[in-house]
């Protein structure tokens, strides 16, 4: 079914390049899990084939991929470690999201631009244990304040997925003299930044999601890169479709893996293998069916948001009924492919039995990863709370 999502040359040129690192990334992903250590090696060899500079654009020494080839190849990577694809998935996005809407300076985009050419990664750093989820419109704990020509910037950021690695950290704080939220680009050498090992938990236990602590950091002026226009997390940004590509991806390993048990494994009770029994063909048909389900809606909404991208560089203005038929686009997809990976690796487990609880066996470390994508942004309640509130708009 995925191949039919295989649109170009280039495409298949990079499927094929991750396919060299495929045994070695699942060969590692259980002790990456069993001991919730950091993937550094996965990630170097990732900078090593570019892999974090895809969505650069080409002018600036990236691969100029797009959110639809971006999510294409994210998803195989998950396949193979899901702790390793949602670390490096938020430099893909965050690259993609900052130089295609221009968020900053053309002079700042450029010299970063130069760090990511040389394998630089980077994350935004947001959530707060005070706040929740930005998304939900809180104001970040984090302050900024002026101390002649420098910023100090004090504060704790949570959930800072891949933190042992990143190089920069693009970080929100409460302009108290302004009353509005920036982000500053920090170095991971500046004075001041400390990670605590907070992350303890049962799903993507390998992102090293520590605490992100600012004790009165100096930065300079220029350190202030985006102020952002919106006042709640609900703007148009299409590359958060890389997050849930990632438990698309760990949903197909379940897949891949179900099959590959029913179609070897023998009970005596029967004669040939548990793949020709109704009850477990059922089940793999459902498997496919949500699969099917999920795929039409991530590349579905990732289509729509570059032909709509495109048409704004042609000139077209993006009008705001549009603008928010695609914000529900992509959250409906956030939606519908986090929940069906969740069912897909449930049926996968009722195919392989008790086996699939052994901890030895990769399904139980995949039911526990893919319901980590309950809690990435946006959450199930928001996603249907917009999509009543247009329908009714709609219907004035």
């Amino acid at each position: 079914m995925k191949s039919l999502f295989i649109k170009t040359e280039e495409q298949r040129k990079w499927l094929e390049k991750l396919a060299s690192l495929k045994e070695e990334f699942k060969n590692n992903a259980q002790q990456i899990d069993e001991q919730s250590v950091f993937p550094h090696e996965h990630i170097q060899k990732l900078r090593e084939i570019g892999y974090t500079k895809i969505t650069l654009p080409k002018e600036l020494g990236g691969e100029g991929f797009s959110v639809y080839d971006a999510i294409l190849i994210q998803e195989t990577l998950a396949s193979y470690d899901g702790s390793t694809a949602l670390s490096i998935g938020w430099t893909v996005l965050t690259v993609g999201e900052l130089f295609e809407n221009k968020y900053w300076e053309p002079v700042k985009l450029e010299n970063f631009a130069k760090a990511v050419e040389k394998g630089a990664i980077i994350n935004r750093a947001v959530s707060e244990a005070a706040t929740g989820s930005p998304i939900r419109g809180g104001r970040p704990g984090t302050t900024a304040k002026r101390n002649g020509d420098k910023w100090v910037i004090t504060g704790r950021k949570s959930y800072t997925t891949g933190l042992p690695e990143l190089d920069y950290f693009l970080t929100s704080a409460w302009i108290e003299e302004e009353e509005k939220i920036g982000f500053f680009l920090i170095h991971k050498d500046t004075p001041g930044i400390t990670i605590e090992e907070t992350w303890d938990v049962i799903a993507m236990r390998g992102t090293g999601s520590h605490d992100f602590v600012l004790s009165e950091v100096q930065l300079e002026e220029s350190d202030l890169v985006e102020v952002p226009n919106y006042t709640t997390g609900f703007k148009l940004n299409g590359w958060l479709l890389v997050i849930p590509a990632t438990y698309l991806g760990i949903a197909q390993a379940a897949r891949d893996y179900a099959i590959q048990f029913a179609n070897t494994h023998s009970p005596n009770s029967i004669q040939g293998t548990i793949a020709s029994l109704p009850n477990v063909q059922a089940l793999l048909g459902e498997i496919e069916l949500e699969l099917a389900k999920a795929r039409f809606a991530l590349y579905g909404a990732a289509q729509s948001y570059v032909d709509l991208k495109n048409r704004e560089q042609n000139g077209r203005t993006l009008t705001v009924a549009e603008g928010e038929v695609i914000v529900n686009a992509v959250n409906v997809a956030k939606h519908t492919v986090t929940n069906a990976a969740i069912t897909v690796v449930d049926k996968a487990m009722r195919v392989v039995g008790a086996k699939s609880l052994q901890r030895t066996n990769p399904l139980q470390r995949y039911y526990r990863d893919v319901r980590a994508g309950l809690h990435n942004p946006p959450m199930d309640d928001l996603t249907i709370k917009k999509l009543a509130e247009l329908v009714l708009k709609q219907n004035d």
